[in-house]
């Protein structure tokens, strides 16, 4: 089953040398991943001030500067995962480096047939 790991953590909770250890530490949890035939994708996200977001409100666009929602954590990554099971997710999500300072939200993909395929 595919799972999506978003990583949530605070934008500013990392200097740029933690960040390019956790870029490391990351590319190396994606390799083992893909080792084990369970790497689909991942990559670390821009800073929230670079989002856009839209809504649609009576066919019309709506468009504004950064996400949608204020939090104290952001989106701030992902993986998408072919875990066994909830728990292989767990496992998997647990590795990921920022498990540490922020959270690792773990949701199941709804796959639907028909969709296109990388």
């Amino acid at each position: 089953m595919k799972y999506m790991l978003l990583i949530y953590m605070d934008e500013l909770a990392l200097g740029e040398t933690e960040r390019e250890e956790c870029y490391v530490e990351s590319t190396q949890l994606a390799h083992d991943l893909k080792s084990k035939g369970k790497y689909i994708s991942a990559n670390p996200l821009q800073p929230t001030a670079l989002a856009t977001s839209v809504r649609v409100l009576e066919g019309k666009q709506l468009i504004t500067d950064g996400p949608f929602a204020e939090t104290r954590e952001q989106l701030g990554g992902y993986y998408l995962v072919d875990a066994n099971d909830l728990d292989d997710a767990i496992s998997i999500a647990s590795k990921i480096p920022m498990a540490k300072k922020g959270t690792v939200e773990i949701r199941p993909v709804i796959e639907i047939p028909g969709l296109p395929t990388a």
